[in-house]
């Protein structure tokens, strides 16, 4: 079961947070007593990327996945802010707003940095955190440049969505090989228009965020992150084993796991390998 809350983001950006739930059972704790979990998802994802993670932390946890403002079903106003101050406060008020804090965060990618950056900001709000496959160290002015160009490339609209899937899971030049949930997590983010399948993103704003964190490094606030944190890595993913194991270090309380077989989308590439490297740090925070 999935339910919809509107929340209140920075900047009166109204944002879709999604509850994962099983029908209640007698047994079950009050929700009041059943520790919290913001699910956010990294740039061009949607909340509904975390579903199978979502379903299973639902067990034991409130599990709530946040399309992040300029994503999914939240406002995508071409006047809002798209800095990393304003997604480090969404998150700050979805938390705060639905009672989840103190909170476990599992963020992948950007949302992995909204999720530091917020538990050094707010160690009051974060109880423990996972980073899934995202750098602390500067990606520098190239790569911006890259994603231009990339974007640039995207023979969209997209005729259909098997055209979407074939062309991110196949035909894209960033792929080195077929890649099937690869191409299945890029037709999640596809709505349908009069011309054909278009992102439900504006390039534009992906790229303006992006710009606030590609130049900077990111350690200074990783050292200030106090709470238990996990960092994981596919072993085909963007986070190479050498800078996650610096993070670890850098971390007061950092951990590493890695998932074999994962590239950058390791909790969509892997769903069961990344539960079984995640759960044991979760059940580590619940009875620590």
């Amino acid at each position: 079961m999935v339910r919809r809350i509107d929340v209140t983001g920075a900047g009166g950006v109204r944002l879709a947070a999604w509850e994962y739930a099983d029908p209640p059972k007698d047994d079950r704790p009050k929700a009041s007593a059943v520790p919290g979990v913001l699910l956010l998802h990294g740039l061009m994802g949607r909340a509904s990327h975390w579903a199978s993670t979502a379903r299973w932390l639902s067990e034991r946890h409130r599990a709530i996945a946040l399309d992040q403002r300029g994503h999914g079903q939240s406002d995508k106003a071409p006047e809002a802010e798209y800095t990393r101050e304003a997604y480090v406060e969404d998150a700050e008020a979805a938390l705060d707003q639905l009672g989840l804090g103190p909170a476990v965060v599992v963020g992948h990618a950007m949302g992995a940095l909204t999720g530091w950056q917020l538990a050094a900001k707010r160690p009051d709000l974060v109880r423990a955190l996972i980073i899934c496959d995202m750098r602390a160290s500067a990606l520098g002015s190239a790569s911006q440049r890259e994603w231009e160009d990339w974007f640039k490339a995207w023979p969209a609209p997209f005729a259909t969505l098997a055209d979407v899937r074939k062309w991110f899971g196949e035909d894209d030049p960033w792929v080195e090989r077929p890649n099937p949930s690869r191409g299945e997590f890029y037709a999640e983010v596809m709505h349908e228009s009069p011309d054909g399948w278009r992102p439900v993103f504006e390039p534009g704003q992906m790229l303006k965020s992006r710009q606030t964190w590609v130049y900077d490094a990111h350690w200074e606030e990783l050292a200030q992150v106090q709470c238990p944190t996990l960092v994981v890595r596919g072993l085909d993913g963007e986070l190479g084993r050498a800078e996650s194991q610096e993070m670890v270090r850098v971390l007061p309380r950092g951990q590493y796991a890695e998932v074999a077989d994962a590239g950058h989308l390791v909790h969509y590439d892997q769903p069961e390998a990344w539960r079984a490297a995640i759960e044991p740090f979760l059940d580590g925070v619940l009875t620590g």
